[in-house]
């Protein structure tokens, strides 16, 4: 190798080690793959047709996605996901996990839920987490976990679905604040089955409503900074438990 070839070869390796991923390759979740659906997104609201036209939902048709809601003073529940599913995904690759996303911003369209499932099973996840927050009730209080139903495609992943579902309750009640739901679910547990992204999916999957947005108290945690990375330190912690025990 002459010396302009070992100088060029020499500055390759360089720049490939310094672009390296930062995560803790010997962490506890190394080698495993988290799938993270941050729910709706920022500018769904500007093309109805696109959300209106309808998809398969593995046992129905369904709209292709909504705007989501939002707190009374304006807070977007699109805004409220991502922020959550960003702190998540630090402190996942932080203990050597690779993340799957459905999306990686907060400005654009869709996708389609059926296609966010679909992302999620391609990516081979592990385990998947769908995020997201209600409009329920102004009277109502808490967070729950919605839970697939067996279908067929989800058939294999019931049991496992049920207790990752029972471990993110157990880590949002330590860690977070927010109450168990006072008007979802059974002690904050309901099993749905009409949601593409439960029923498609092929690995452990819950979807989480962390709380009811047009609830003054669930919504003055739900805007705080503060409060988002609780939440997704809770949900973190539900993941390394779920994976490692």
């Amino acid at each position: 190798m002459n010396v302009v070839k070992f100088l060029v070869a020499a500055l390759l390796l360089l720049c490939s080690s310094a672009v390296a991923p930062a995560s803790a390759a010997g962490g506890p979740l190394a080698g495993k793959i988290i799938g993270i659906d941050p729910g709706h997104n920022g500018r769904n609201w500007s093309d109805p047709s696109y959300l209106n036209h309808k998809v398969w939902n593995g046992r129905e048709w369904e709209s292709c996605d909504t705007t989501g809601t939002e707190t009374n003073g304006g807070y977007p529940e699109p805004s409220f996901t991502y922020s959550v599913a960003r702190n998540l995904a630090a402190l996942l690759t932080a203990e050597g996990a690779q993340v799957v996303w459905t999306r990686h911003s907060n400005d654009g369209v869709g996708p389609c839920v059926d296609r966010r499932a679909k992302i999620l099973n391609n990516g081979h996840a592990d385990v998947s987490i769908d995020i997201h927050a209600d409009g329920g009730p102004s009277g109502g209080r808490g967070f729950a976990i919605l839970e697939p139903v067996a279908d067929g495609p989800n058939n294999k992943v019931i049991a496992s679905s049920e207790r990752f579902g029972r471990v993110v309750r157990g880590s949002f009640v330590r860690m977070t604040g927010m109450p168990i739901s006072t008007y979802d679910g059974n002690n904050g547990i309901a099993h749905r089955s009409d949601l593409a992204g439960l029923n498609l999916t092929t690995q452990p999957k819950v979807l989480i409503e962390c709380g009811n947005m047009r609830n003054s108290s669930d919504a003055a945690m739900l805007t705080s900074k503060v409060w988002r990375h609780r939440a997704a330190k809770a949900l973190a912690d539900a993941i390394t438990r779920f994976l490692t025990t």
